[in-house]
């Protein structure tokens, strides 16, 4: 069984208080902050907003940043509010797209008032230089690059100079595709106005992903939410995995210019109850991508939320990718007409299979997709989804929110070596501006940490959290909050942190052993803090007699006990009483609490 530790909440202001969050706006009139890119050269994190492109210390986000105000021209906002749409604020330039082009060159796109554009900008060598601007003349349309609409969901990556992205391409947001554009190979897209390829997406992310140590093998999974053709009975959108071949140009004489080896299938994500009724979760939200010592190989974290109105709840389900290859070597999805239902594909199937990339392991005779058969690229063209679904790692989600007041939107993930092993720390937003920082443990319990957000990015043990209206720098680790005893460092079961000999501190395996105190799995501070101050913590209130009091005492962790004892005047003896809802009617004066353990 997997225990899921959420760790304790805290409010913005005293993290501001204790000086583990570095909160950043600037005084212009813009909104819609979003983290685009992490520099690690240059140690910058570049962020996009209404207007304007920034440029930060990845260190210290609240030293001087580099600006670049780049709004819509004139007469595309006149255009814009004269077509209707400025009731919303749709008429400015939103940062959609920032990708490294080179050591030296950004690349950037923004919606320009319903006329997507793009342009290069100069970061320079180092960040020494304090370079960043826009590079002259550099100013190109941004169609199927970038979206027009600023609330439409888009996803891009930028690799060997050429852009692959998932955008709406018109102005009506009625066409959605999977675009290639820039670098040496010809444009490409998904089939237009096809259901059966796109229906009505939400593209999420993309990520280059090897399938082997051939490159021509070398694939673009995308990740979205679209309404499901085969759902006439189930959920009417689903959750989607989708790839093509990098190296794909299109057919020779059918599917010209679209892709050829486009396949999808259905991610599930879902719980069983004890009435043995199945529980989907079917709107991707979220993914994160974790590295393995295997490029081919990386963990698949998605979030997912419900869709219902009767049923509200979140899960984080975790995939492979060799699950995900199974799925898309299976069988096909075919329905012979209009009143039949969904099979798989049972004829014969062309060769080669559908979705292999041409000069690849199974393909080495092949040198473009232009040779692939005019029967082949028919098939794609019909079939190009999977039969079978993709399902999570022991077929369960790794962690369930239900009938709460909130919905996980999105997800950073953190390996974190502790003294008795390695944890996954999961860094999840939701959809009321908070973070909950969650361990994965192998039993069942747990502590909550609440930081506010809209998106995350993990990076050299910070958590850069952004929002509509501006950016926080947080530390993953706030050892000092969890109290100045060695039983209250223990009980925090945080991985970041373990008891010095003096303090609750960052836990570093390089430390001497003999000093550190950490108890991840079980939480025993009678067993790790011996020799330190493992006594409970004793504070005093007093009451009047026949009054009642606010009995307050918050302890450090939430694995510890509060045990409260009442005493008389005339008596020297204690005795335990049990407060309802933390209020006691008191017959006599005065009151004492203990923190246990």
């Amino acid at each position: 069984m997997i225990q899921l530790l959420p760790f304790l909440c805290s409010p913005s202001t005293e993290l501001l208080e204790t000086r583990t969050a570095r909160p950043f706006s600037f005084n212009f009139n813009t909104s819609d902050y979003r983290i685009l890119l992490v520099d690690q050269d240059q140690e910058r994190l570049y962020l996009g907003a209404r207007d304007f492109l920034v440029a930060l210390d990845l260190h210290n986000i609240n030293k001087e940043p580099l600006i670049i105000h780049w709004p819509a021209l004139p007469n595309q906002e006149n255009e814009c509010r004269l077509a209707g749409k400025g009731q919303r604020g749709e008429c400015f330039n939103y940062i959609r797209l920032m990708e490294p082009l080179n050591r030296t060159h950004l690349y950037a796109c923004g919606t320009g008032a319903y006329h997507p554009v793009c342009i290069l900008i100069n970061r320079g060598w180092r960040s020494e230089e304090y370079l960043f601007r826009i590079v002259p003349h550099s100013l190109e349309p941004g169609k199927g690059k970038c979206p027009y609409d600023p609330r439409q969901s888009s996803m891009a990556v930028l690799i060997n100079n050429t852009l692959y992205a998932g955008v709406h391409v018109d102005f009506m947001g009625t066409d959605a595709a999977l675009f290639r554009t820039m670098g040496p190979r010809p444009a490409v897209r998904t089939e237009q106005h096809d259901s059966r390829w796109l229906y009505d997406p939400v593209f999420l992310q993309a990520h280059i992903i090897p399938d082997s140590s051939d490159h021509n093998d070398d694939k673009l999974y995308f990740f979205f939410r679209e309404k499901a053709l085969e759902g006439a009975v189930g959920p009417a959108v689903l959750a989607r995995v989708g790839r093509v071949c990098l190296n794909d140009d299109g057919g020779q004489r059918s599917l010209l210019n679209k892709w050829t080896t486009f396949l999808k299938a259905r991610l599930v994500c879902s719980v069983i109850g004890e009435d043995g009724v199945e529980t989907f979760f079917d709107e991707l939200r979220e993914v994160f991508l974790l590295p393995t010592q295997d490029e081919k190989h990386p963990l698949l974290y998605g979030v997912f939320s419900t869709l219902g109105s009767v049923f509200r709840g979140s899960a984080v389900c975790v995939y492979s990718m060799a699950d995900i290859r199974t799925v898309f070597n299976g069988p096909f999805a075919h329905k012979e007409g209009h009143n039949y239902q969904w099979g798989p594909y049972t004829g014969r199937v062309p060769y080669p299979r559908p979705g292999a990339c041409p000069g690849g392991t199974f393909t080495p005779g092949l040198r473009s997709t232009r040779e692939f058969s005019d029967e082949l690229v028919t098939f794609v063209r019909a079939h190009p989804l999977m039969f079978h679904a993709v399902y999570p790692l022991q077929r369960r989600p790794l962690l369930v929110r239900t009938n709460v007041p909130y919905s996980f939107t999105t997800l950073a993930v953190d390996l974190v070596d502790a003294v008795d092993g390695r944890y996954e720390v999961l860094f999840l937003g939701t959809d009321q501006g908070t973070v909950q920082k969650v361990i994965v443990l192998p039993k069942e319990q747990g502590i909550l940490e609440e930081l506010t957000l809209e998106e995350v990015e993990v990076f050299r043990q910070q958590l850069y959290v952004s929002s509509d209206m501006g950016v926080s720098q947080l530390t993953l680790h706030r050892c000092r909050e969890y109290g100045e005893a060695c039983a209250d460092c223990c009980l925090a079961r945080d991985p970041y942190c373990a008891w010095d000999g003096q303090r609750c501190a960052r836990y570093s395996h390089t430390a001497k052993r003999r000093s550190r105190r950490q108890d991840i799995k079980h939480g025993d501070p009678l067993r790790q803090c011996r020799g330190f101050n493992a006594k409970g913590n004793e504070q005093i209130q007093y009451g009047l007699e026949g009054g009642s009091v606010f009995l307050e005492c918050e302890p450090r962790s939430p694995h510890a006990t509060i045990k409260w004892l009442m005493q008389t005047d005339a008596s020297t003896k204690r005795k335990v009483v049990s407060p309802s809802k933390y209020y006691c009617t008191w017959p006599y004066a005065v009151g004492t609490d203990t923190v246990g353990i």
